[in-house]
């Protein structure tokens, strides 16, 4: 395993984040599809044996469950001091006002919860889980910089957004003294570029370390156009994410085919080699429901994709329209 500094942090994190959405009650949710604890577990091992130390969940992943789920196991693998623990806050958590949301009141209720679900007394990074146009920055701000006071959380995040409003929250930040955020997670693969235009470059010039989500493209990268899985044909987020651009899209899935092909490797190598070589890139987040998901995101570290490989898998793209803020 390779580790890098996470941004321009002190941080050292594992060149892949394992990203735990996938690790949840299927009866709690809207995600029937994850895998229950005792099928998880196994897997969370596994990462840590091959010396993932990052680890990202969300409080509203399978109702908490994922938290939970993710805590007990990592309490077992693992010491505190060597894993890196990442949640999320934003998403609707309980019916009512205030059930939701980035406003003060929330973001102190849903930072305790959390903890209490993991079974930790910190998370290491505290990320919002998007942007929330109802409530001013400077209030979310001030909650998470007294989060981080309080000795709750490490470092803040956030994540999918437009780059002048992850400009205008830095910005503000520093203009008041709270803590900036050190991390941008948002939505990169060889399907959707977009974040190349604008995020990318401003998060390479103010030190922000990118974990990108999806960097597989929920998995379309790695199978044929047409072939689907249990979690494509129920998993209504991601259909929205392609429906637009079929035709463009299954035209870079056969790139990566034919490179992977000339390699003879798996297609999830070449697709995450791809994220993995982009300057800004600290940490992609993977899923991983199977052993040889772990095993091929590993592996991917090893790839370093020539200039011709890259123009072949670059070259079929066209522009899309923006995704992923909702």
């Amino acid at each position: 395993m390779e580790y890098r500094k996470l941004g321009n942090t002190g941080l050292d994190v594992s060149r892949l984040c394992l990203g735990c959405m996938t690790y949840g009650d299927p009866g709690r949710g809207n995600h029937e599809w994850t895998l229950d604890e005792e099928k998880s577990r196994p897997l969370l091992k596994q990462a840590i044996e091959l010396g993932i130390n990052f680890f990202d969940t969300a409080n509203v992943y399978s109702d908490g469950s994922s938290e939970e789920i993710v805590g007990r196991a990592l309490k077992e693998f693992a010491r505190r001091d060597e894993v890196v623990i990442a949640t999320k806050v934003h998403g609707r958590m309980r019916p009512g006002p205030n059930g939701a949301g980035l406003s003060r009141k929330a973001i102190l209720q849903e930072i305790d919860a959390s903890l209490l679900r993991l079974g930790t007394d910190y998370v290491d990074l505290y990320q919002i889980h998007r942007f929330d146009h109802e409530v001013p920055i400077e209030e979310t701000l001030e909650a998470l910089h007294d989060v981080v006071k309080a000795g709750k959380a490490r470092y803040i995040g956030a994540s999918s957004m437009y780059a002048w409003q992850f400009a205008t929250m830095l910005h503000t930040a520093d203009a008041n003294g709270w803590t900036r955020f050190s991390t941008m997670q948002n939505y990169v693969n060889l399907l959707y570029r977009e974040e190349e235009r604008e995020m990318l470059p401003l998060c390479e010039a103010e030190g922000i370390g990118v974990i990108p989500w999806s960097p597989l493209a929920r998995g379309r990268l790695t199978r044929d156009w047409d072939e689907t899985t249990d979690r494509s044909r129920t998993d209504k987020f991601g259909s929205s994410l392609y429906r637009r651009t079929a035709d463009a899209d299954r035209k870079v899935v056969e790139a990566v085919a034919a490179v992977a092909a000339e390699r003879g490797v798996p297609r999830a190598q070449i697709a995450l080699a791809w994220v993995l070589q982009h300057p800004a890139v600290s940490a992609p987040i993977v899923g991983a429901s199977k052993a040889g998901h772990l095993e091929d995101a590993v592996a991917a570290l090893n790839i370093v994709l020539s200039d011709d490989e890259i123009r072949r898998l670059e070259e079929p793209y066209v522009p899309h329209g923006i995704v992923g803020f909702e």
